[in-house]
């Protein structure tokens, strides 16, 4: 009766040690598992723009009364994170991560399409907001003129003024 005790107990004390291994291991997958996810949606290049937002064409050109228009918008919805010159360096700037992105990079606003900048003015994605159902379309498009202005010297990726 003691063996038969002695492994009922044996066996016991190997299962109650296998859950909380089991356990610890599910959680440490876990945790891994949200560290690899965060890291790949954080990361710059993960805010996917669908092919046929990208190949949107301003339908808009940069007039005076368009940018006018544009930079009071701008004023009021952009500049306090974008900075007033669209630098990024705005008052509330040093609160996001990711960072605001900096209109007067040439090299990177050249490699991007005017329906990319639209639709990301449009759809936001944290911590920029939507603007889709704040701002018209006209809104929009115009905002995207005033942001190329910041960087003048940048040709965009593919023609997208409207000719």
């Amino acid at each position: 009766m003691c063996e038969t005790f002695l492994r009922a107990m044996a066996t016991a004390t190997k299962r109650n040690r296998t859950l909380p291994r089991a356990m610890f291991l599910l959680v440490l997958a876990i945790v891994a598992a949200a560290i690899v996810y965060s890291a790949f949606n954080n990361a710059p290049w993960s805010w996917p723009v669908p092919e046929e937002a990208k190949q949107l064409k301003n339908p808009l050109q940069a007039t005076a009364p368009a940018l006018k228009s544009a930079h009071e918008v701008y004023a009021d919805k952009c500049a306090h994170c974008h900075g007033d010159t669209g630098k990024g360096d705005g008052r509330d700037a040093s609160r996001y991560d990711p960072a605001p992105m900096d209109f007067t990079d040439a090299k990177r606003m050249s490699e991007a399409t005017d329906g990319e900048l639209f639709y990301k003015i449009s759809e936001g994605k944290k911590p920029m907001p939507v603007f889709k159902n704040k701002l018209s379309e006209d809104q929009r498009w115009e905002l995207v003129l005033l942001i190329r202005s910041f960087a003048e010297s940048a040709t965009p990726a593919t023609n997208n003024t409207a000719k």
